[in-house]
């Protein structure tokens, strides 16, 4: 009977183990990969500070300020200066707010609504901290709509050109996502 109420136990234990497992998660996960157009000069900018403190402007990381997006999201890399591309999926609308006194480290709060491709009429809310200077940065994928109602997951960022030159920075966005079932 000791035998019995041992391997149930043990029996047990595995298939818990087993229901949370990393890997088992990471197989559910939907991944691929869009680029973020912030166009910050120009005729017709995507990004636009519409807040700041009083102190924003003698601060060394822009502690303070608010910016609006509406930014092209692509399926590549290549600078758009805000006109339409032909690789347009999508925008990355909402706001993100300089909230780091010692470092650029931005509060992100945005929508990439999915306007063209697979996931058409769809959008993914992402919300965290965006340390720009980081190489890879990672913020979390709160909610979704059409295909991706209910999602979670999260988004890895990778800075691709720092708009030094071209008054547009291009931020690679690799987004890992699950949403609910159907």
């Amino acid at each position: 009977m000791a035998g019995s109420k041992t391997l149930l136990l043990l029996l047990c234990a595995a298939a818990a183990a087993a229901m949370l497992s990393p890997a088992s998660a990471a197989d559910d996960l939907t991944k691929f990969k869009v680029y973020f157009h912030d166009v910050l000069a120009g005729k017709s900018p995507t990004a636009i500070r519409i807040a700041q403190a009083a102190s924003t402007n003698s601060s060394s990381t822009f502690f303070g300020a608010v910016v609006a997006i509406d930014d092209p999201l692509t399926t590549g890399p290549a600078v758009t200066g805000s006109a339409k591309s032909k690789d347009e999926v999508g925008r990355a609308q909402g706001s993100y707010t300089f909230a780091d006194q010692a470092t650029f480290g931005l509060l992100m709060n945005m929508n990439f609504v999915f306007t063209a491709g697979d996931y058409k009429g769809s959008s993914l809310t992402i919300y965290g901290r965006n340390e720009v200077l980081s190489a890879v940065r990672e913020m979390s994928i709160i909610g979704g709509t059409g295909k991706f109602r209910m999602a979670r997951g999260y988004v890895e960022a990778s800075t691709v050109d720092s708009g030094a030159k071209s008054g547009e920075t291009v931020v690679e966005y690799t987004i890992h996502v699950k949403a609910a079932a159907a």
